[in-house]
């Protein structure tokens, strides 16, 4: 499939948005989402656009909600506060919404891959928990990334309330002039997420461990790039 290298977008009429790869996090002025890998930018502007934010499709439909038709909308419709029903997160812009239903989607959750695999293991995407999350140790709503053996989860939210508070402190703590010359560009989760496995052995908990290696594109595909291998951002996330 070709994708354009330069495309005009409605939002930002005075330039055209230039096809991008950065390994350097972004924050999306389509969703308000955080970003990496491609993305729709303007340099002259500083304006950047994930690349499902910057070519939507009008309608979608999505195998979660099989009875709604999601519209594409470059603002939350109504007066009320919207949640994006995959991530948990405010909808402060771009959004998927199903006018039937009330369920909303930003554009990159819509767009995560069902199954995300590293070549040997994969992790399947999941409406909701069949066992604790592995950050959170919860099972509160929203969409999961699960191992095989259904023991490992972890929630999209989790990942992203991981990434926020990494790519927070490495900002406040760094010379922004100097953050593009830092030897780890994209900031490791510090903290290794406590073990929910229990006492249900360790075939589980091998398994989980294999997933190992799969974690890191859950990372990839929610901030937009599903193909991205962005190893660094969850390095020892599944070390114990």
């Amino acid at each position: 499939m070709k994708i354009d290298t330069e495309i005009p977008h409605p939002i930002h009429p005075q330039h055209k948005l230039k096809l991008e790869y950065t390994e350097i996090p972004f924050s999306c002025d389509g969703c308000k989402e955080a970003g990496i890998g491609l993305k729709y930018s303007c340099q002259k502007c500083e304006f950047d656009l994930h690349k499902a934010c910057a070519m939507p499709s009008p309608t979608i439909t999505h195998p979660f909600y099989k009875k709604c038709e999601f519209q594409f909308h470059y603002e939350p419709p109504g007066e009320q506060m919207r949640i994006c029903d995959a991530c948990s997160n405010d909808v402060q812009g771009f959004v998927y919404h199903c006018k039937r239903c009330g369920f909303d989607l930003h554009p990159c959750c819509a767009n995560l891959p069902q199954v995300l695999d590293d070549g040997e293991h994969n992790l399947y995407l999941c409406l909701k928990l069949s066992s604790s999350c592995h950050h959170c140790g919860g099972k509160g709503p929203g969409w999961s990334y699960r191992s095989r053996c259904k023991g490992y989860n972890l929630h999209v939210s989790c990942v992203k309330e991981l990434l926020a508070e990494s790519w927070q402190a490495m900002y406040l703590n760094a010379d922004k002039n100097k953050v593009r010359e830092m030897q780890t560009r994209i900031p490791n989760l510090n903290g290794t997420p406590n073990s929910h496995h229990g006492g249900r052995g360790g075939k589980v908990k091998k398994c989980c461990q294999m997933a190992g290696g799969a974690v890191r594109l859950i990372v990839s595909a929610i901030l937009g790039d599903p193909t991205a291998v962005i190893a660094a951002v969850v390095a020892g996330i599944l070390s114990k």
